[in-house]
């Protein structure tokens, strides 16, 4: 398989800080180290100058802490972030990083971020950690949209790890959004809950409103379709599933990192490298 080569015109791809490096007479990465290896990979395509998307959650921090990195560097310069969660906006306001909004930047160069699932076409579910509707509208505004994850997060079809598919509703009548919604998908053997908080009460999204996983047991089957049927019920106001929004996948995994990317006509490309790579400069 050829090796994924780093391009000599990315900005923040000079000498990051050395990372861990499996051999046989060392542990094997961690969860977390695999996510901070993708998360560094993405950041090699930032260039200074640029509007960015900065996700939400345990991958898509790292990235943001790299970038603030390669800032305080001198490495990137000009950059203007969009925070896709009150979390984000206060890691990098926090971390020195501009940020702005889609109303002043309406076109973001690139975002990057996390996924709960990734299927073989490159669809995601997002919004385990709450904020689906904020990343989905950002991330829909950007030229390009690069996902970073570890191999834990890929699945043969959506809904494939047996996780939750959020869907964001308003709290009027919840509940008869929830029987609803678990209706539509009942030959997918779907069970639906409402998202509670550690004191038991109904989680409140940051644009107050709640949300309710969705769980298969099945196949939900053609996405555009699923997506279509969701959105038409009134009450909801969004849905986990990021349908054909991805550019590409950066997966970090026990023997090295792949990057699926998409080509014109829906071909997705594939290269990879191994860790031992990494040696000559990730």
């Amino acid at each position: 398989m050829a090796h994924f080569q780093v391009a000599e015109t990315l900005t923040a791809s000079a000498s990051p800080p050395p990372m861990v490096t499996p051999a046989a007479s060392q542990p094997p990465l961690t969860q977390d180290e695999l996510k901070k290896i993708a998360a560094y990979k993405a950041v090699e395509h930032v260039q200074s100058g640029m509007v960015i998307g900065l996700g939400t959650g345990s991958t898509a921090k790292h990235a943001v802490g790299r970038i603030a990195e390669l800032m305080k560097q001198g490495k990137l310069i000009g950059i203007v972030g969009i925070a896709t969660s009150t979390k984000t906006y206060e890691q990098a306001t926090s971390l020195g990083i501009p940020l702005s909004d889609l109303d002043t930047h309406p076109i973001v160069d690139l975002s990057i971020d996390g996924a709960d699932e990734v299927d073989p076409d490159l669809n995601l579910v997002k919004g385990r950690g709450g904020s689906l509707l904020r990343e989905k509208m950002v991330e829909s505004a950007s030229k390009k949209f690069i996902v970073i994850v570890d191999e834990s997060k890929l699945v043969g079809h959506i809904g494939g790890s047996g996780l939750a598919m959020p869907v964001e509703v308003i709290p009027f009548c919840w509940s008869h959004s929830l029987i609803r919604l678990k209706a539509l998908f009942a030959g997918s053997g779907c069970v639906a809950k409402l998202r509670t908080g550690d004191d038991g009460e109904a989680y409140v999204s940051d644009n107050g409103n709640y949300i309710i996983d969705l769980y298969f047991e099945r196949d939900i089957g053609d996405l555009n379709e699923a997506s279509d049927r969701i959105l038409r019920l009134p009450g909801i106001v969004e849905h986990g599933m990021f349908i054909g929004l991805a550019s590409s996948v950066i997966v970090a995994g026990v023997h090295g990192v792949t990057v699926k990317t998409k080509k014109k006509g829906g071909d997705l490309g594939v290269d990879s490298f191994s860790y031992s790579d990494l040696r000559n400069g990730f």
